[in-house]
C-alpha cells in the first residue's frame, strides 16, 4: 500500500538533497573566501607596492625618463656621431645649424654632443655615490639599531660628527686640498660625508622592526643574530632606506654639477653637465643655448629621480594608503 494511503509521512529525500546542496555551496563559498584571504595575506609589502606602482602614471613616467637617460649615459654614440672634444674656434658661440641642433660653445664644440656625453659622468657619480652611501649607511645604521649598547653609541656619535659638516662645504674643502680629480674621488667624498643620513634612517627602522612579535618568536625558536637580521629584520626595514636613497640620487647628481660649476669638481677634458654650465654662465646673454641645453638635461634627470622617489615612497608607506 502506498505511503499516502497508510497515512505515513513520505520520505523527505528531495528536501534533504536541497539542504545538502545548500550546505555544500556554502562550504565551497567559505573555502573560496578563505583562499582569497590567504592570498591577500600572503602578498608581501613589495608585491603590494608593485601592484600600486604599475598603475601609477608618475612612476611610469619617471621610469621611462630614467631608462632613457641611462641608455644615453651607457651608449652616447647611439644618439650622436660627433666627437664632443672636436672643436672649431671659428664656430665659437654660433647657433644651431644642420647637423648641430644645439649650436656651439665658447671653444666651438658641439653643444648637443657635449650634452649627450655629459650624461655619463653625472649619472655615474650619482649612481655610484648613492650605492655607496646606501650600503655604508644601511650596514652601520643596522648594526647600531640591532645591537645597541656601545656599538650604537659609537656609531651614532660618529654620525653626529659628520652631520656637523655640510656635504657641499665639505666637498669644497676636500676637493680644494686634493689635486687629483676623477669620478671616483667625487664618489668617495660623497660617501664619506653622506652616509650618516641613511644610517640614522636605517637605525630607526631596525629598532622599530626588532620589537615586532615575529622577531621575538624567531629568536625564541633559536634563530641567530645573522638569520634574524638578514631574514626577518632587514627585508622589513629596508623600505625607508630605498625611498630616501632614490631621492638622494638626484641630489648627488646636482652636487656633482655644483662642485664642477664651482671649479673644484671634474675638470676638462672630462665632459660633464656641470662643466658646461660653468663655462656658459658668463656668456648667457650672448649665447643662451650654451647654458639652456645642459641645464635642461640636468633638471630633467633630477626631476625623474625625484618623481621616482615620491612614487616609491607612496607605494611603500602603508600610512599613506
Amino acid at each position: 500500500m502506498p505511503d499516502r494511503e497508510r497515512g505515513e509521512r513520505p520520505d523527505p529525500l528531495p528536501d534533504r538533497g536541497i539542504g545538502e546542496d545548500v550546505e555544500l555551496r556554502a562550504a565551497e563559498g567559505r573555502m573560496l573566501a578563505a583562499d582569497l584571504d590567504a592570498r591577500i595575506i600572503a602578498r608581501s609589502l613589495w608585491q603590494d607596492a608593485w601592484q600600486d606602482l604599475r598603475r601609477d602614471p608618475v612612476f611610469i613616467t619617471s621610469i621611462v625618463l630614467i631608462v632613457f637617460v641611462l641608455v644615453v649615459a651607457i651608449r652616447p654614440s647611439l644618439f650622436t656621431s660627433v666627437d664632443p672634444l672636436n672643436c672649431d674656434l671659428a664656430k665659437s658661440q654660433l647657433g644651431s645649424e644642420s647637423g648641430h641642433p644645439f649650436g656651439f660653445d665658447n671653444q666651438g664644440c658641439d653643444v648637443y654632443a657635449r650634452t649627450v656625453y655629459g650624461a655619463r659622468a653625472s649619472v655615474t657619480v650619482g649612481l655610484c655615490a648613492t650605492l655607496g652611501v646606501a650600503l655604508t649607511g644601511t650596514v652601520l645604521g643596522g648594526l647600531a639599531g640591532f645591537f645597541g649598547a656601545w656599538s650604537d653609541t659609537v656609531i651614532s656619535r660618529t654620525a653626529d660628527i659628520f652631520f656637523a659638516i655640510p656635504i657641499l662645504l665639505g666637498g669644497l674643502v676636500f676637493l680644494s686640498v686634493i689635486r687629483a680629480r676623477s669620478n671616483w674621488i667625487l664618489v668617495a667624498i660623497i660617501v664619506v660625508l653622506g652616509w650618516p643620513q641613511l644610517a640614522r634612517i636605517a637605525r630607526g627602522a631596525v629598532i622599530g622592526v626588532k620589537q615586532q612579535d615575529y622577531v621575538t618568536a624567531a629568536r625564541a625558536l633559536g634563530a641567530g643574530n645573522a638569520r634574524l637580521m638578514l631574514r626577518h629584520i632587514l627585508p622589513n626595514a629596508i623600505a625607508p632606506v630605498i625611498v630616501v636613497a632614490t631621492i638622494l640620487l638626484g641630489t648627488y647628481i646636482v652636487l656633482e654639477a655644483t662642485l664642477s660649476f664651482l671649479g673644484v669638481g671634474l675638470k676638462p677634458p672630462t665632459v660633464s653637465w656641470g662643466i658646461d654650465i660653468s663655462s656658459a654662465a658668463d656668456t648667457f646673454r650672448n649665447a643662451p643655448h650654451m647654458l639652456l641645453y645642459p641645464a635642461g638635461a640636468l633638471s630633467l634627470t633630477v626631476l625623474a629621480f625625484i618623481m621616482l622617489g615620491d612614487a616609491v615612497r607612496d607605494a611603500l608607506d602603508p600610512k599613506l594608503r
